[in-house]
């Protein structure tokens, strides 16, 4: 560990004096963090061992209200950050991860929530002969999402300031790859700050924030993948996901939605087969059908051209029971244009990941 607290120290060091005179509107900031993994699910309980801990160094864009959308939402930070985390168990290994996050505030910006979306990188996941203990991660390459709750002071001294909070740090492969019972970080955090302007702009306040109104908007996505079913060697198999939805907008931050999604998850194909070979108990003859069809309400928070989208849905044609009738999903949507939107989501069923859905779409 004091390795790579040196290694980041040093880059610190470096991203300092290698910014150039303009005004960047930006700032660094750098995180120690320890903590506990959450015992989440019991099948876990013999990988948590000591208290895994880590570095977080972030790069964040400050913004000043140039756009409406900043003002609305209370000037946001954007940026970027990487995360090294050591889990205290070589069953595990260590993780290192690439995110893009957004920073809000709260208090007279005091209080900062972060929220970071990336891919990190296990160095010792799930294999039958080797390191057939980590039921946690089935592959390298992992889904992650972390959440900072920090109490912030910039400029303390010069351009150096202090946070210090909570963080949480999940790692999922969402059902890429079995085996996936995943990983949940509660930690404490304390860093600092250096901003790389002298001085910050001025904010700016002119929203008139009139009213806003659209019609009906029509939805149609398609959304695409691999997962595959909790029997480790059962094989990936890709799905495919054809939604129709309309959306009605409540003002310039967030819409409504209702719609229906057909499912096309062909690993339920082997996993039907699989249970009417294996477990006759189950009464699972092999012929039940592997598509599902359910309607969902769904809630879209806009942020400039990006949106959060969350959706919670029924299946009203169920053939199979697999993992309940209710499901979840959540994820970023991108907007290219008035029209076109490309997405990443996750869907699941409470906190059982079923897969990592990839899509396109069309708003008529």
């Amino acid at each position: 560990m004091k390795y790579w607290l040196t290694s980041f120290t040093v880059l610190f060091g470096l991203l300092l004096f290698s910014q150039n005179n303009n005004n960047s509107n930006s700032y660094l900031d750098v995180n120690y963090f320890s903590g506990n993994i959450a015992l989440h699910n019991n099948d876990i309980l013999h990988l948590i061992q000591g208290h895994p801990d880590g570095v977080i160094l972030s790069w964040n864009k400050k913004t000043f209200g140039e756009e409406a959308w900043q003002q609305r939402f209370n000037y946001p930070d954007y940026g970027a950050s990487f995360i090294y985390q050591d889990l205290k168990n070589d069953v595990l290994g260590e993780n290192y991860g690439l995110y893009a996050h957004y920073n809000f505030y709260f208090f007279k910006r005091n209080l900062m929530f972060r929220i970071g979306q990336g891919i990190a990188y296990n160095t010792n996941p799930y294999d039958k002969v080797d390191n057939h203990k980590n039921i946690a991660f089935g592959s390298r390459l992992l889904s992650s999402t972390y959440v900072m709750l920090n109490y912030k002071k910039e400029r303390i001294f010069n351009r150096f300031g202090l946070q210090g909070g909570l963080s949480l740090v999940h790692y999922s492969n969402a059902n890429v790859k079995a085996p996936n019972t995943s990983v949940n970080s509660m930690t404490l955090n304390l860093g600092l700050t250096y901003n790389l302007d002298e001085e910050d702009a001025e904010y700016i306040d002119n929203l008139t924030d009139e009213k806003f109104t659209e019609r009906i908007k029509y939805n149609i996505a398609f959304r695409s993948g691999i997962n595959q079913s909790d029997i480790i060697g059962s094989g990936q198999y890709p799905f495919y996901i054809l939604s129709a939805y309309a959306d009605k907008r409540l003002g310039h931050v967030s819409a409504i939605q209702f719609g229906v999604d057909v499912f096309f998850s062909n690993f339920l194909k082997e996993l039907i087969y699989y249970q009417s070979v294996s477990f006759p108990e189950l009464d699972v003859t092999g012929d039940e059908d592997y598509k599902r069809v359910g309607l969902f309400v769904g809630h879209e928070v806009f942020i400039n051209k990006m949106s959060i989208e969350s959706q919670v849905g029924y299946y009203v044609y169920y053939p199979y029971d697999f993992e309940g009738r209710m499901y979840l999903r959540i994820g970023l949507k991108r907007y290219f244009g008035k029209k076109l939107f490309g997405a990443i989501t996750l869907k699941s069923h409470g906190a059982k990941a079923e897969a990592v859905e990839f899509g396109i779409g069309v708003r008529l």
